[in-house]
């Protein structure tokens, strides 16, 4: 399976603002002095910049719109409550009950519509017994080597992280990473990405010194080069990367023109090596809630039927 794919699925908003249900585990979601109505607008026009950036690369966007009711905060993440491999597409079970309602059967049906997928899987029932597993905020994948890594915290299950790793054929790589505060980083995909050639990761938050030995071996297989970022970087989501592609090959780096201002020279130079940067500005978006650029593009590996 390929390490990047160009088509995307993005939920334009509907009622975007901040989410009291995940604000004790998301230490990056904050509150600015602007009206529901305005931050709206807002996120709507970030949004739709956004989109359009990428398709103006030739990466096929699959926008979908959000509905007013049940007001759905954070649907602007698409990515954590499913994602495609191979041809199966899988349900993951949530954290929050407001982010439940963003499986929403609308948008399995376009999918199935347009792509051609084998079946869905629904692990959505283990949320009865407070097991959870958000998708790829919790899940990094190495399409490459058949890898999968995942920092523990109340958003990511041992137990679902090694059976679902058992389910799809891939090896876990789980280790646990923390902020300053000693407080586990709430997704993975704020602390580390995988490109094709190179990887980011912030090798300080993960305390164990076997553990970050290991990370460490694993993100390096093929000869990856790797980004170590900062704590304070992560809190300007230069973690929360995606690498995407488009139909001639280009590679594309996304994140936010606040994650590329974090960066040194150096770390630029290397994922620049092979992928092109592609800054989106999405500052109230990421500022109300707690997630950047990789967390609201859902990646499509199905074969288009078209």
């Amino acid at each position: 399976m390929r390490q990047t794919t160009s088509h995307i699925l993005m939920v334009r908003p509907k009622a975007f603002g901040f989410n009291t249900e995940t604000t004790g585990n998301n230490v990056f979601q904050g509150e600015i002095p602007l009206s529901k109505i305005e931050i709206q607008q807002k996120a709507t026009e970030e949004f739709d910049a956004f989109v359009q950036q990428l398709r103006s690369r030739g990466i096929h966007v699959h926008v979908v719109d959000d509905t007013e009711n049940p007001v759905k905060p954070d649907a602007i993440f698409p990515n954590n409550w499913f994602c495609s491999l191979g041809s199966t597409l899988y349900l993951f079970p949530m954290f929050a009950p407001n982010r439940r309602l963003e499986r929403r059967g609308e948008i399995i049906a376009i999918l199935e519509k347009d792509f051609q997928i084998g079946k869905v899987e629904d692990w959505t029932f283990y949320e009865k017994e407070n097991l959870i597993l958000e998708g790829t905020g919790s899940i990094i994948f190495d399409h490459i080597n058949k890898n999968l890594f995942t920092c523990l915290s109340l958003r990511t299950d041992e137990m679902l992280v090694e059976k679902f790793a058992k389910t799809v054929g891939y090896k876990p790589v789980v280790f646990t990473a923390e902020d300053e505060n000693e407080m586990f980083i709430y997704h993975t995909n704020v602390m580390m990405h995988i490109g094709v050639d190179y990887a980011v990761v912030c090798l300080e938050s993960i305390r164990s010194d076997e553990e970050r030995e290991m990370v460490i071996e694993k993100l390096s297989l093929n000869g990856r080069k790797i980004v170590d970022i900062t704590l304070e970087q992560v809190h300007q989501y230069a973690g929360n990367m995606l690498q995407v592609n488009n139909d001639d090959g280009d590679l594309f780096t996304v994140l936010s023109t606040q994650a590329l201002a974090s960066l040194t020279d150096e770390q630029k130079a290397i994922i620049q090596s092979s992928s092109q940067l592609l800054p989106v500005d999405i500052e109230v978006i990421e500022t109300v809630g707690g997630g950047s650029a990789r967390c609201m593009m859902a990646e499509i590996f199905f074969t288009s039927k078209t």
